[in-house]
């Protein structure tokens, strides 16, 4: 990924940060030299200082016979992205985009049945312990898991090497930093809400 200098994220905490708040991601792999792509929910485990991308494919995705044959994968995260409008500036310019994302590469490997368990408990909990009625691993029925779970095939990618860009107007003065979060704040679309509030905290860290 391209990065410019002063949009470059290197602190690893932060990083991994980001990555566990923008868990949607796309699965990048190639067969034959042509990319595919997949769009999913995925977690961030950590072992020791190893780091791994967990997830899972429905088994009618050709994807995943790709995941260890293909030299390497690619996983990107994106967060909040807006508009700024130039006309936000004190001084005359073009306008950009602002945006955050992580680029996560590494080698994929298939998970075994009882890692792709955890790996689905996991997801499970994480995502619906705080619900009324929460669906849980183990209030579901064995004989609905064992159906579904020959559906889908699980994977993990071995993390080597991280990107990260934030780009949040760092390259503009005081001034027009500020109005380009008030203007933000006014915008109708949520995206726009949302990178405001990241410029705040950015400001104030």
């Amino acid at each position: 990924m391209y990065i410019p200098k002063l949009f470059k994220v290197t602190d690893i905490n932060e990083i991994k940060g980001f990555i566990k708040a923008n868990s949607f991601g796309t699965l990048i792999t190639t067969k034959k030299g042509r990319p595919i792509a997949t769009h999913l929910p995925l977690e961030l485990q950590e072992k020791g200082e190893e780091v791994y991308i967990t997830g899972h494919l429905a088994y009618g995705n050709p994807q995943w016979r790709t995941l260890e044959t293909c030299e390497e994968c690619l996983i990107i995260y994106q967060g909040p992205h807006a508009y700024v409008s130039s006309s936000w500036y004190e001084k005359e310019n073009v306008p950009t985009w602002n945006y955050q994302a992580v680029h996560v590469y590494g080698t994929g490997m298939l998970l075994s049945e009882e890692e792709l368990k955890q790996e689905l408990s996991h997801m499970l909990q994480k995502y619906e312990k705080h619900r009324e009625n929460p669906v849980l691993w183990d209030r579901l029925s064995p004989e609905l898991l064992n159906k579904e779970l020959k559906g889908i095939v699980g994977f993990k990618i071995k993390a080597s090497e991280f990107q990260a860009a934030y780009k949040l107007s760092q390259n503009r003065n005081d001034r027009d930093y500020d109005h380009i979060i008030n203007k933000l704040t006014m915008e109708d679309d949520p995206l726009a809400k949302q990178m405001a509030e990241v410029m705040k905290r950015k400001k104030e860290s």
